[in-house]
């Protein structure tokens, strides 16, 4: 393995990077500087440089996928490395999990090495059970997460004294407790714990290195402390102006904390190889601490402002763009559309759909987001760890799978551990002993005689089938990569599954697909695309109505969202958005770019102006008093919740018109009609039970026979 090569190819500022000794350093890597890059040479660097083994690093990322995509580059520089040496790559949870599973005694608190990670939403019902159960007296249950966040963190006794005058810090307690019983560990107590237990510095990497390090919150940073014993060394990377997780704990002064308490040495990455000049200097105007962003590139096409009546039109608009553009070589990968929330991205794929237009969503569906799949990891979960109380009475009580049976005689038959009472108790009671050697996804299948549980009859059966084998798929298949015993790797499976959210039936978008990806700003980063478009650019999405002191983060989430641009970026506002509170017209972030960079363009409609014809259409209605023969304009009868329908008098020409072929239609409404009349713009249709009806084509959702 030639390293030199790695470290040639690299800028003078990322080589000082890679090639510093100091006990700690902190690099400030300004966006599309080359931050992989420069960790990646850095590990290979220190390995072949300085033997320093890979088991001897600990290597922590804040996502699944850039920690993966750190083992693939280190795998195709050198395919001897074994993923046994990389078991201290990965995100911080996974490395804690590493080590609480393999290398520190859990049994010191109260835990076996076969507990499973909860997600958050498990830890509630867990929690709302106990209240039930102790008949508990807590307030304010629909922020019961934050509560228990804000008790929890409460260390010294005296304080701890609820100011709603309710049972939160015993709850807290018996939930600790509950979880010990029931050998589960939430995302919290997976810190929680191993930094408890590094007390005794039982782990000594000789380096750890840490990815976008600006996202570290409290228990991490105390999870870094634990680690960097005295002789560990610190090598840091991460952009300060890329903070946009404080909503879940990270904080700003991150930097500051690790060069003060390591005297750590201060590097930078400060030149951008991704964005075209013109991008960045509009970028800039979104940094907070007024820093400079140096780019290597020409100024480019400038920045792209449109102005769409509302997301239908401007998902219909971005038809015709994407494919002007991949006519013109661009591949469909290299094109991202962005917005703030996730549900905007509906009627990007509806019509996207339609259009043939190829697409993927970036977006974490939980295993809650699938009824049959989560009473399926819920009676996998059990079988796996008997103690598991509050899985299992959602299996045997849930009202649409498994026995069905009532919740308190579930609760009953599982406390006096009744297994004669119910044949799916008594299977997954005995799954351990007897599925130790199952091969197949069938196998597990059959042996629960799961077709008996998710009902034959039902409307949905075939659809849950497919979604519960596609998953068990998945399951034999992560077994066998890992090379691990059947019931290792399913409990391993379900631990990871619970800790990245995992799209269990969807795979995170791959760059590999070519197909245009759709992500909120959140997801996009650590991404680049060649061409990207921003929505909705209305103040109360972008920026979100929020408290004035998230309005930072929210400049910096923007920031993120342009920089993920190379060549082409295109911003657009709602004259009409189709969302709460939102404000038509542009945000004050379209105004903080300068006008020289900005070209603006309105986009009409290539059917019809629908403000136009609504004034039209109201001229029509006072012009006609006497009633004729009456049609019914219908203005985006399903697209277009804002324009309602609307009633109007017209005369029909009663020309006979000769007809050579009748075309049929059906619309969801009004049923099957024969098309009178067409151009580009209308069709009228004449429908048996209704009569004659008048339709923008664009919005009539209207079905050719």
């Amino acid at each position: 393995m030639h390293y030199q090569k790695e470290i040639e190819r690299l800028n003078e500022y990322q080589k000082e990077a890679v090639l510093d000794e100091s006990d700690a350093c902190v690099v400030n890597a300004n966006v599309g500087s080359g931050k992989t890059t420069v960790l990646i040479s850095k590990i290979v660097y220190l390995h072949y440089a300085k033997n320093i083994s890979y088991k001897d690093m600990i290597v922590l990322t804040f996502t699944n996928k850039a920690a993966n995509e750190i083992k693939e580059r280190l795998l195709a520089l050198d395919r001897s490395i074994q993923l046994e040496e990389l078991k201290g790559f990965g995100t911080f949870h996974s490395v804690a999990l590493h080590l609480l599973k393999d290398r520190l005694s859990v049994e010191k608190k109260g835990y076996t090495k076969d507990f499973l990670v909860i997600e958050p939403e498990e830890e509630l019902d867990i929690a709302m059970e106990i209240i039930h159960e102790e008949k508990l007296t807590i307030k304010y249950k629909n922020r019961l997460k934050k509560r228990l966040e804000q008790a929890s963190a409460v260390e010294r006794e005296e304080e701890k004294v609820s100011k709603y005058n309710d049972d939160i810090f015993k709850l807290v307690q018996l939930l600790r407790e509950g979880k010990i019983k029931q050998n589960k560990m939430s995302f919290s107590d997976i810190l929680e714990n191993v930094n408890l237990l590094l007390e005794d510095n039982i782990v000594s990497p000789k380096w750890i290195i840490i990815d976008e390090v600006q996202d570290s919150d409290k228990q991490q940073l105390e999870f870094i402390d634990r680690l960097k014993s005295s002789d560990a060394k610190l090598f840091a990377v991460g952009d300060p102006n890329q903070v946009i997780y404080s909503w879940r704990g990270s904080t700003l002064n991150v930097f500051y904390t690790l060069k003060h308490k390591y005297k750590a040495k201060e590097l930078s990455l400060p030149i951008n190889y991704r964005s075209s000049s013109s991008i960045l200097e509009a970028a800039r105007c979104f940094l907070l601490d007024g820093s400079e962003l140096k780019g290597m590139r020409e100024p480019g096409s400038k920045i792209i402002v449109k102005k769409q009546y509302n997301p239908f039109n401007e998902a219909c608009y971005l038809v015709d763009k994407i494919k002007e553009i991949h006519k013109s070589g661009v591949r469909y990968s290299d094109i991202a559309i962005f917005y703030r929330l996730q549900n905007q991205s509906q009627v990007f794929e509806d019509v996207f759909l339609k259009n043939e237009i190829p697409y993927e969503v970036s977006m974490k569906k939980n295993i809650r987001d699938i009824p049959v799949l989560n009473w399926m990891i819920k009676l996998l979960r059990f079988s796996m760890n008997p103690n598991d109380f509050s899985s299992v009475v959602h299996v045997l009580s849930n009202k649409d799978y498994g026995e069905r049976i009532k919740e308190a005689v579930a609760r009953k038959i599982v406390r006096e551990q009744n297994i004669e009472k119910s044949e799916l108790y008594m299977k997954m009671y005995q799954f351990l002993k007897e599925c130790s050697e199952i091969t197949k996804a069938k196998e597990i299948y059959d042996y629960f005689e799961l077709d008996k549980y998710i009902r034959p009859t039902s409307a949905t059966y075939k659809e849950d089938k497919e979604s519960i084998c596609t998953l068990l798929d998945i399951i034999m298949e992560y077994v066998k990569e890992k090379q691990m015993k059947f019931l290792d790797g399913l409990r391993d499976f379900v631990n990871s599954s619970a800790l990245y959210g995992v799209n269990i039936l969807k795979k995170d978008i791959s760059s590999d697909t070519d197909s245009i990806k759709l992500m909120t700003l959140h997801a996009s980063k650590g991404l680049e695309f060649s061409h990207v478009f921003i929505t909705g650019v209305n103040y109360g999405l972008i920026p979100l109505n929020t408290r004035d002191m998230e309005e930072e983060e929210e400049m910096r989430l923007f920031f993120v969202g342009m920089t993920r641009a190379k060549d082409y970026l295109e911003l657009s506002y709602y004259t009409n958005p189709d969302y709460q509170r939102v404000a038509s017209g542009e945000s004050r972030y379209i105004h903080m770019i300068p006008t020289k960079l900005i070209e603006s363009d309105e986009v009409k409609s290539s059917n019809v102006n629908l403000q136009e014809l609504k004034k039209q259409i109201q001229e029509a209605r006072n012009e006609y008093k006497e009633e004729t023969v009456t049609t019914k304009v219908v203005v985006g009868e399903v697209n277009i919740a804002t324009e309602p329908e609307i009633e109007v008098a017209v005369e029909i020409d009663n020309e006979i018109v000769a007809e050579v072929s009748i075309k049929l239609v059906r619309h969801k409404k009004y049923g099957t009609g024969k098309v009178l009349k067409e151009d580009d713009m209308m069709i009228e249709v004449d429908f048996e039970n209704y009569g004659i009806k008048e339709f923008i084509k664009a919005f009539s959702e209207l079905e050719f026979l």
